[in-house]
């Protein structure tokens, strides 16, 4: 019964993880934070490893393939996978760690949100790599000569197609995705269980900063800066309801509990829908058309596929936003 109080002591909230993490990932890194404590190991060192180790696996991601290289390439394949699994298992870590050290940090939040970026970035251009020189078996389905000015040719329009996808996709995605959850958190636990973020209160923050805060430690700040500002871009609706709230009650720590029970309830079943926004289900596919040997496939499927997921996630939480400040007039 201890175990299992401290163990969820270290979570955000049951509702805001999915069945995988709060049943398999989230106990083992319960165990893992359990350690790091023990040999007082930072939360934002633990995040620096996960950003090394799934960046690593880029290098494995680009020599794998089964097609072209039978099971040596099957291996590369898999030690990328099993890496980037490592890099995330530690990115859920370092957050349990904080919990249960107490050693939380606007730099560790912010390092935290940036660790997908530094696992992705390298894994999109190892891929691009990957179709330069491993191509064949596309061509052939789409009926194009395999010459090199073809090549070259494809190779661009692929890189074209994975800056859309890490843009586009992958960012805006697990942004917002991101915000949803801190968001959902602030109507469960108020503002001090959740660390939802505004890019007014981040832009103080960083103009407090003097010559004495350390270069990296600023650009981290301006660089979150911008990325609450595009949470709030894709969510006025929200934005609006909070600035309603604020009007009519003077401060959210007074919003009452039936206005939070009602957001609450409204955003629960959106909260599934955008768990599928977040590493599980996105690197699920990642994996499987890697070891299908379509690996562009991929940028098609975070452009399409989770495209149109993001597209429902954020309209129907925009959609409830704006019926709850409709009705506060």
């Amino acid at each position: 019964m201890e175990k299992n109080k401290n163990f969820s002591a270290t979570l955000k909230s049951t509702e805001t993880e999915d069945w995988l993490d709060l049943h398999v990932i989230r106990p083992f890194c319960y165990y893992l934070a359990v350690f790091f404590n023990k040999f007082d190991i930072h939360p934002n060192t633990i995040t620096i490893w996960s950003m090394i180790i799934g960046a690593a696996s880029a290098i494995f991601f680009a020599c794998g393939s089964f097609y072209y290289s039978g099971w040596w390439g099957m291996s590369m394949n898999i030690i990328a996978i099993v890496l980037l699994m490592i890099a995330d298992i530690f990115d859920c870590t370092d957050g349990q760690l904080a919990r249960l050290s107490g050693k939380k940090s606007r730099l560790g939040r912010i390092l935290d949100g940036v660790a997908g970026f530094a696992w992705f970035i390298p894994i999109y251009h190892a891929l691009v790599y990957r179709f330069y020189l491993h191509h064949d078996l596309e061509f052939s389905l789409l009926g194009i000569e395999n010459t090199e000015q073809n090549t070259i040719i494809a190779t661009v329009v692929v890189y074209i197609l994975g800056i859309i996808s890490g843009i586009a996709g992958l960012a805006g995605q697990q942004r917002l995705a991101d915000y949803y959850i801190q968001v959902h958190l602030f109507f469960l636990k108020g503002e001090k269980g959740s660390e939802l973020d505004n890019s007014k209160r981040q832009q103080e923050i960083y103009d407090a900063m003097d010559e004495n805060t350390s270069f990296v430690e600023r650009y981290f700040q301006k660089s979150y800066i911008d990325y609450t500002k595009k949470q709030e871009a894709t969510t006025p609706q929200f934005q609006r309801l909070m600035q309603k709230l604020r009007e009519k009650f003077g401060s959210t720590d007074n919003i009452p509990e039936q206005v939070r029970k009602r957001f609450h309830d409204a955003s629960l079943p959106v909260i599934f829908w955008n768990g599928l926004l977040t590493f599980n289900f996105r690197s699920f596919w990642l994996f499987l058309f890697c070891l299908l040997d379509v690996p562009v496939m991929n940028f098609v499927w975070e452009i399409v596929g989770m495209g149109l997921l993001w597209y429902y996630v954020n309209h129907r939480h925009e959609a409830f936003c704006k019926k709850i400040a409709d009705d506060l007039d």
